[in-house]
């Protein structure tokens, strides 16, 4: 019991400084869900072309999750979360000379060097909650972590909307003459030139910090294409791969389409709607806290999230999108802004998505041992998912006579991986 006692009080600053990282990510990756309504509007794109903005996000996850693992070893853990975030910085600035030429390609490369930089951040700081702690209760433990994430992708499309987007609300749905569009475009260099000068400061206290040093993989262990083919034998991390594949697909689908898709129906606080979607995974997260193991188990509660995801996706695929049910009974009597229901189950997605991440990632590193870092790159990649989630998702809307609402059927198939590997994927020992 005292060794116990004396482990929980050891992990305390880690998991402090961890929390700190972890809402940081969440800060700058949940801006997106403001940032291409914006964009969209400022640019003129196409559904399409908007679409690329969070691809070049989330695709830079493809390239650069296994050589983070290895910078890693190389480096070290705590050496990989303070480079990540200098990356991270140098995205910020980039930010810059993209608001003041306007240059599409620009933004994108902006995007870009951020989603790398996030990438070599999330694959140092994941396996720091799942090992610092017994492995039942990890579900638990990276819970707590979504929800200081996920609050700040409450907190970040907030931040955006008041110090950007307030001033051009009677602009939503108008032509823009070049002079308004250099005053919009110019709004943004401050906010990402602070953003960028804040995760700079905390990277150098980071390096600074107390920090533990996780144990490292043996060099032994073959060559990097050897350690990927070890950790590919464990069938419940490849499965567990996929499965985060399509569940960031989901996810980003959920919480960075909402405000196009308010946009295209006339909602003035687009800027806004991802928080809505964010307070409901903070819901979820909350839930699974408070719930696994004690109550249910963390391939229970996934399961349980894959079947709520579909019965949503049905409402939101096949519902009335001039229908304002749910919001007359849950937000008007207190206040709320009026908005359709479909608009308000894609927020509710947020509790359904909520659980899937920390349930997947103990059960796809279980059994790894010190093959973790690859395998937690390997998960990474899976973040690929909010590239081409969106991508399919916009490519369909333009497939279909339901528009933008019929875009969201690409979530079927993903709900579907997610409840198999519950039921059955992640008990997987081997191939044959």
């Amino acid at each position: 019991m005292t060794a116990t006692k004396q482990q929980t009080k050891s992990s305390l600053v880690p998991m402090a400084i961890v929390a700190v990282l972890f809402f940081i990510l969440g800060f700058a990756t949940w801006l997106n869900g403001s940032l291409m309504p914006y964009l969209k509007q400022i640019l003129q794109l196409t559904p399409f072309q908007a679409s690329l903005i969070l691809f070049s996000f989330y695709i830079a996850v493809t390239f650069t999750a296994l050589p983070s693992a290895w910078v890693i070893r190389k480096v070290g853990y705590k050496n990989g979360m303070a480079l990540g975030m200098g990356i991270m910085m140098i995205a910020g600035l980039l930010f810059i000379p993209a608001a003041q030429t306007q240059i599409f390609v620009l933004f994108l490369l902006a995007q870009l060097v951020m989603g790398t930089g996030q990438t070599l951040l999330q694959t140092a700081v994941n396996p720091y909650v799942v090992r610092l702690g017994p492995e039942e209760s990890a579900a638990a433990r990276v819970s707590v972590m979504g929800i200081l994430n996920k609050g700040a992708g409450v907190i970040a499309p907030m931040v955006f909307t008041a110090l950007i987007l307030d001033s051009f609300k009677d602009r939503v749905g108008t032509e823009l003459s070049q002079i308004q569009i250099d005053e919009m475009a110019n709004s943004l260099i401050y906010p990402y030139l602070g953003m960028a000068i804040f995760i700079g400061i905390l990277a150098f206290a980071v390096k600074k910090s107390p920090l533990p040093e996780l144990e490292k993989e043996q060099e032994e262990q073959g060559s990097e294409k050897g350690q990927i083919k070890q950790a590919l034998s464990h069938p419940n991390l490849a499965l567990g791969v996929v499965a985060l594949f399509v569940y960031v697909a989901v996810e980003v689908i959920a919480g960075d389409t909402i405000g196009t898709f308010a946009l295209t129906l006339g909602v003035e606080n687009y800027g806004v709607m991802t928080s809505y979607t964010m307070l409901c995974m903070v819901l979820g997260y909350t839930l699974g806290i408070i719930c696994i193991p004690r109550f249910i188990s963390q391939p229970n509660a996934l399961m349980v999230s894959a079947v709520l995801g579909l019965l949503l996706t049905a409402g939101i695929v096949f519902g009335d999108s001039q229908s304002y049910v749910i919001a007359d009974l849950l937000l008007v009597p207190f206040g709320g802004a009026q908005l359709p229901d479909t608009l308000l189950m894609i927020a509710f997605l947020g509790l359904a998505n909520a659980i899937v991440w920390p349930a997947v990632w103990p059960l796809a590193l279980s059994g790894m041992g010190k093959l973790t870092s690859t395998g937690s790159a390997l998960l990474i990649m899976g973040i690929a998912g909010g590239a081409f989630g969106p991508l399919f998702w916009g490519l369909t809307s333009s497939a279909t006579s339901l528009g933008m609402q019929g875009g969201y059927m690409v979530m079927f198939p993903c709900y579907l991986f997610i409840l198999f590997y519950a039921v059955k994927g992640h008990k997987m020992k081997s191939w044959k």
